[in-house]
């Protein structure tokens, strides 16, 4: 299996827009490279490609969700009323896309 390498993590984080220190990357590639080592280690198990994927480990009978009930709304007022930042009667978010 492929091992990761530092300038491939780089690329990555650049193109989700994060920044790593030298000692963040170390330590990310160090993870990245203990991560494909388990996996190998399971890919050694006899059957494990015949096994499903399971995105749950358990079977799940019920739900212990509660039916929508609609309520009256809250007035635009008073939803705005903690936001930290109000234009024209919307929330100004900061800027995350370039």
């Amino acid at each position: 299996m492929k091992r990761a390498d530092k300038q491939t993590l780089q690329l990555c984080a650049e193109k989700l827009m994060f920044r790593l220190s030298d000692e963040e990357l170390n330590d990310l590639l160090s993870e990245f490279n203990e991560v494909i080592e388990q996996m190998e280690v399971i890919a050694t198990i006899d059957g494990v490609d015949d096994a499903s994927p399971m995105s749950f480990p358990f079977d799940v009978t019920s739900s212990y969700l509660r039916e929508d009930v609609a309520n009256t709304p809250i007035s635009k007022d008073e939803a705005l009323k903690n936001c930290k930042d109000v234009v024209k009667g919307n929330v100004r978010v900061p800027r995350v896309v370039k």
